[in-house]
């Protein structure tokens, strides 16, 4: 995935401050599982910026932040871990790679999780369904949107092939 980045000099000219490729972060413990972080502030950006990445220091923003990335979710059942996994090695990968994430998962019920997020998701290839806590489901497919306003959710990909998402997470406060 290419990211281009503009900024603004001194002078307030418009510049392209960066172009690179961001290769997806992958993980052992989610074998299939991509994330592609491309952008993201853990508070308001300030404007004019000079296209320095902001700090960005958990997966999930804080109230004020926002990330962008895109998601690939495989299909359920192609992800299976390895017998010789290392489970200590696995889940420090995780910590490493997406700081926060496993904080907001729940072990007891694989894929639910809770944010403090509103997430705006646009899925652009492959199928998959939302389920809520309650097990109501919505079936999506490419073009299909979700505005997610922090409720306790899983993303189920039942078909044959891969999803891929982009999401817009909006940091947000829970009273």
């Amino acid at each position: 995935m290419r990211r281009v980045v503009t900024g603004q000099t001194d002078t307030g000219n418009s510049v392209f401050v960066s172009d690179k490729q961001i290769e997806p972060i992958r993980l052992s413990l989610m074998p299939g599982l991509e994330f592609a972080r491309v952008w993201g502030g853990d508070e308001t950006t300030a404007l004019p910026a000079d296209g320095t990445p902001p700090a960005a220091h958990t997966f999930f923003p804080p109230e004020r932040g926002y990330r962008f990335v895109f998601v690939t979710i495989p299909p359920e059942g192609s992800d299976d871990l390895p017998e010789d996994l290392d489970l200590e090695g696995a889940l420090t990968e995780v910590n490493e790679k997406l700081p926060g994430m496993l904080e907001h998962n729940e072990l007891e019920n694989p894929g639910m999780h809770t944010t403090d997020t509103v997430d705006l998701d646009l899925v652009l290839s492959g199928e998959m369904d939302l389920e809520l806590d309650d097990g109501a489901e919505v079936h999506l497919r490419p073009g299909d949107c979700v505005v997610q306003n922090g409720t306790r959710h899983a993303w189920r990909n039942r078909s044959s092939a891969p999803c891929t998402m982009l999401s817009i997470l909006v940091g947000a406060r829970r009273s």
